[in-house]
């Protein structure tokens, strides 16, 4: 009986720490170096949660694997909603990629919302004879495997994209891997590699210099950073829609208020006009999906790239 007194402020206590949350810094985990997509949008929003919330953010860059040693470490932090992860679409991508995980994605995150989504262009060298993504196919489907695309790395988005494209255009492409999309850009300039899917924003500087020919862009819509060029479907390649994104995520098992809080937190920071304004500029869309929204898409595209992956055979490198 003495006992029953002292175990009964626990429920109180939790509640208070919730409703105060948050009393100290909170970290914002990338999955990615310096530099990338994620860890750009991570910096981006980082000062305006910081307002919204009261406390700095700060962020912390654990790359690695595929984004997997980033996931890992915030799936076995505290669900107190001091640590955040902000992923890429390789969250989609690596249950069906890898064989065995660290993680298991499907207990391991609570997610707060997509952040945003970007186009890939399908871009080919200055001296590339074809002009439209109809010579591309042309090309391949009279010399099936001759036609080349760079990639980022075996199970790269880059390389999905490319996959997809063969899928649904009904072509057999040869497929040459890079560590890292920067190489994978410098040959496709230098000639040596005809075709990429590349990221908008990584592209756009060389696109307006004339070093690489825009064919494509991955978006159901044309995007405003390259409004001249069609989209997939327009140029003749039916189904095709491919998109980068980042997501935001916490642990499983913090709280629902916590959760709350955070993503309406972060519900005004990416509605906000500098958020829209400079995910426009990287060629992006600002979504902004809440955590129920964000779950859904997210199962959507983990289902698409199973069957990508399945159906190309792709292995990891």
């Amino acid at each position: 009986m003495p006992l029953l007194p002292l175990l009964q402020p626990a429920p109180a206590q939790a509640a208070e720490s919730a409703a105060t949350w948050p009393s100290r810094p909170i970290t914002i985990v990338v999955t990615y170096p310096p530099g990338g997509g994620a860890d750009l949008m991570a910096r981006l929003i980082a000062p305006g949660l910081g307002r919204e919330l009261g406390q700095s953010v700060v962020v912390e860059n654990r790359p690695g694997a595929g984004g997997q040693i980033g996931a890992a470490y915030v799936a076995k932090a505290a669900p107190d909603g001091y640590t955040v992860m902000v992923d890429a679409s390789s969250y989609a991508v690596n249950p069906s990629l890898y064989a065995r995980l660290p993680y298991d994605p499907a207990k391991a995150f609570k997610p707060v919302g997509v952040l945003a989504r970007y186009p890939n262009v399908l871009v080919s060298t200055a001296s590339f004879p074809a002009t439209r993504v109809g010579d591309v196919l042309a090309m391949a489907k009279q010399n099936p495997g001759s036609v080349a695309f760079a990639s980022s790395g075996n199970g790269s988005a880059q390389h999905l994209a490319g996959v997809l494209f063969e899928q649904r255009a009904g072509v057999d492409l040869l497929h040459v891997p890079y560590k890292g999309g920067g190489p994978a850009m410098t040959d496709v300039i230098a000639g040596q590699v005809p075709l990429f899917f590349a990221n908008v924003a990584s592209s756009l500087q060389h696109i307006k210099a004339g070093k690489l020919k825009p064919l494509a862009v991955t978006s159901h819509q044309r995007t405003n950073a390259l409004p001249g060029v069609p989209t997939m479907q327009e140029a003749g390649v039916p189904g095709y829609e491919v998109y980068e994104w980042n997501a935001a995520f916490l642990p499983a098992a913090t709280p629902e208020p916590i959760v709350a809080k955070f993503a309406e937190a972060l519900q005004k920071v990416m509605h906000s006009p500098e958020t829209r304004q400079r995910v426009a500029e990287l060629g992006g869309e600002v979504v902004a999906a809440p955590p129920a929204q964000a779950q859904q898409f997210i199962d959507g595209q983990a289902r698409l790239w199973a069957r990508v992956i399945r159906d190309g055979n792709v292995k990891p490198e």
